[in-house]
């Protein structure tokens, strides 16, 4: 289910509930009391702006006797759930949006990762997760860069702090083939790539990714994320912001060219240390 008609579903589920309830004669005050959460809750599951937990789904059954409906349809939304609920909407606008800006100041950004380099970040962050669910989080992730082969690919253009190129992700051998990609990546004119380098000193966002959307017909849009949270922010005012920001970034990033060379370089290094070379 694309993620648009995944919102789209929840908007129904909301719709359905507001339906049912009234049919029933209930307030939002009431139904919330007898589902134990409260009527200003209830208000936002109709509205699709929060999702309900399992088990208020299956009280909202019982309550409105629906015969397991609102508990069927949250088990297909959820199972059906490809990213976190902070990055699912910023996702589906990726897959619309004419031009995307990124600002990587840590890690190689999903869009341009390599298998490999991928898996090393899942393992890193989930040691006991299974190779089943690994495996499940990476063709998610390669499963999104293929918006970059579409014959309507946006413009993508990244700014990569030089830290992503440094600090060693899984093996050099890893590393290696991950920069190898985001070389050709830059000469087949896929991606525009510059590096911010050491050099370059502090910068207000240097901890923060940022994700700027321009579409063709919408406003754009600027997302950022923290630790299993995000932001996706639509206000002119601060995207305004953030795009001054992002601006700065490229400024005083290296050109293109230059950044090319010290990612071949840098590549070239990892293959010294494999042994590879």
């Amino acid at each position: 289910m694309a993620n648009g008609s995944r919102q789209a579903a929840w908007e129904f589920f909301g719709t359905e509930l507001k339906r049912r309830r009234e049919d029933a004669g209930i307030t939002q005050v009431e139904l919330g009391a007898r589902v134990f959460v409260s009527g200003g809750y209830i208000g936002q599951f109709e509205q699709a702006i929060r999702k309900p937990q399992l088990d208020v789904a299956q009280r909202i059954d019982e309550t409105l006797q629906t015969d397991g409906f609102f508990e069927r349809l949250w088990r297909k939304l959820i199972k059906e759930q490809r990213f976190a609920d902070y990055f699912a909407h910023t996702a589906e606008l990726e897959r619309l949006a004419t031009s995307i800006y990124e600002w990587a100041p840590a890690v190689v950004p999903g869009l341009l990762q390599t298998r490999e380099y991928a898996r090393a970040i899942y393992l890193s962050h989930n040691p006991l997760a299974t190779d089943e669910w690994i495996d499940d989080m990476v063709n998610l992730r390669l499963d999104r860069a293929k918006i970059l082969n579409d014959a309507t690919r946006p413009l993508y253009w990244v700014v990569l702090h030089e830290t992503a190129l440094r600090v060693p992700v899984g093996s050099p051998d890893v590393m290696a083939k991950q920069l190898d990609h985001l070389a050709e990546m830059v000469r087949s004119r896929t991606a525009l790539m510059q590096v911010l380098p050491f050099s370059a000193g502090a910068h207000p966002h240097m901890g923060k990714l940022m994700l700027l959307h321009e579409f063709e017909d919408a406003p754009p849009t600027v997302y950022t994320e923290g630790v299993n949270s995000g932001n996706l922010l639509d206000d002119p005012a601060t995207v305004k912001v953030a795009r001054g920001a992002y601006d700065l970034l490229r400024a005083d990033a290296l050109s293109r060219k230059a950044s090319l060379d010290m990612i071949e370089a840098t590549a070239e290094g990892y293959r010294a240390c494999a042994g590879t070379t």
